[in-house]
């Protein structure tokens, strides 16, 4: 049974189906490494419709661009995320050779990202967490009210957003209080290229 909040949103007690969450996936040492590999990057700041976030991003394979709404080639992956993708694809059996994006953003404390699907270019989203813990809110429209979830991100996790989760709800990251960063990998919907 979903239950209302004080301000009449319907709370679901659980994710939705696709998401799926896998903690402890990378050992403190292996989050230390790829750490110092990312602070390394040549980060840009994120930027949308003229609109500057607080969050900076670094993309490699492929990135869309939303003036030209089409796929573009971003820089090459970075040996170091090749590595982390084989590691993740052994570990959850994932299909390391579907994935085309590698985009890694760094969130200050403040930063977070608002309420988004990701670009229906796009399909299966898998994330890496590290540093600081997050919540992955998540909602769906329903009738006049929303749905909503909330899936903790311990740093060293691992989630994949797929069906369900990938294309019926949004996501968002609240504003951080300290620094943590992202790693997300994701594969192309049948069609684009």
């Amino acid at each position: 049974m979903l239950q209302g909040d004080l301000f009449g949103h319907v709370c679901a007690p659980a994710v939705p189906q696709g998401f799926d969450y896998w903690p402890d996936v990378l050992s403190e040492a292996e989050q230390t490494k790829l750490v110092e590999q990312l602070q390394r990057l040549d980060f840009r700041p994120y930027e949308h419709m003229g609109y500057q976030g607080f969050r900076r991003i670094a993309a490699f394979g492929r990135r869309y661009d939303l003036e030209r709404r089409r796929l573009e080639t971003a820089e090459p992956w970075p040996d170091f995320l090749k590595a982390l993708l084989a590691c993740l694809a052994g570990r959850l059996s994932l299909d390391e050779g579907a994935f085309v994006q590698a985009l890694v953003n760094e969130y200050a404390p403040g930063a977070g990202i608002g309420w988004h699907r990701d670009r229906p270019v796009y399909e299966d989203i898998v994330g890496v967490s590290l540093l600081a813990p997050c919540v992955m809110r998540l909602r769906r429209k329903q009738a006049a009210q929303w749905r909503r979830a909330g899936a903790a991100l311990e740093p060293g996790s691992v989630y994949r957003l797929s069906g369900e989760a990938r294309e019926a709800w949004e996501h968002s990251i609240p504003a951080m209080t300290a620094l943590r960063y992202s790693i997300t990998f994701r594969t192309l919907a049948g069609g684009a290229n």
